[in-house]
């Protein structure tokens, strides 16, 4: 009961400070009004207040890139913080939806800035949902996915030898979600040092990609400059550093990982053990 009563206790301070900061919006930029429009801009600050949060499709992710693009010009301090506490609040609570941020990340920040933040929040922020799993999850996580903790359970004792190549593979080419491997990583004794590396460098392609797409987003205006010969390179730039560590990754596991052997007319054959 003591571990519930903590775990709630932080969601809701969390909770509460990203209300307080994504309330108290700063002046903006001014924007070019005509005369005896004062009250206009008032009504207009508030209604961008509004407009602070999490986006559920892309038409939202659109209009919320474009308004913090607009206060980044004079303040982005705040942008930035504003930015990283909503990541990491999602991310360390295990809320669905991170991709969107990622995309973004692009948006706002444009690639190299961009990708950096995106890896490093998504890295601290899968860091702190393993410590939160670790002090108030680990009784409740065994309690609701009993089968799922066993079995990465025991494919983590059985790759003991290589235990960060097989973490990479998880993240490659996940045998679960990832949101569901961050609480369990603890459970399952997986060292934090391996977690955090494998996060890093598991999620990079991913990150890239989601990225990527948020600068594409912020530049284009039309189909015609979506369909252009210089987008269409750069997506198949990006595919191919996306598939090369994946691929690189499965090439390896497939010769030294224990992994499930493929199903033959409908029966798994085992290895014989000696």
């Amino acid at each position: 009961m003591r571990s519930v009563v903590g775990l709630i206790a932080v969601v809701a301070a969390a909770t509460f400070y990203l209300y307080l900061l994504s309330s108290y919006l700063p002046a903006g930029p001014q924007r070019r009004a005509d005369p005896g429009t004062e009250s206009e801009n008032v009504e207009t600050a508030e209604e961008e207040a509004s407009r602070l949060k999490f986006p559920s499709d892309l038409e939202e992710l659109r209009e919320l890139a474009e308004l913090l693009q607009f206060y980044k010009t004079a303040h982005t301090g705040y942008v930035l913080l504003l930015f990283c506490s909503a990541y990491l609040y999602k991310q360390s609570f295990a809320i669905p939806g991170s991709s969107f941020l990622n995309i973004l990340a692009g948006a706002i920040f444009g690639l190299h800035q961009g990708l950096l933040l995106a890896c490093v929040l998504t890295t601290v922020g899968s860091t702190m949902c393993y410590l939160l799993s670790q002090a108030f999850g680990k009784r409740y996580i065994v309690n609701l996915f009993p089968g799922k903790v066993s079995m990465l359970q025991s494919k983590v004792e059985d790759n003991q030898d290589c235990l960060f190549f097989f973490l990479l593979f998880l993240r490659f080419f996940p045998m679960t979600p990832n949101w569901f491997l961050n609480m369990c990583a603890p459970i399952v004794n997986i060292p934090i040092t391996f977690f955090f590396c494998s996060v890093f460098i598991g999620l990079l392609p991913y990150n890239f990609i989601c990225v990527q797409t948020g600068v594409m987003l912020s530049e284009v205006s039309s189909l015609d400059d979506l369909f252009s010969w210089e987008r269409l390179l750069q997506l198949l730039a990006i595919a191919c550093m996306a598939l090369l560590p994946g691929a690189l990754i499965r090439r390896y596991s497939q010769r030294n990982l224990k992994l499930d052997e493929p199903q033959q007319n409908g029966l798994i054959t085992e290895k014989k053990r000696q």
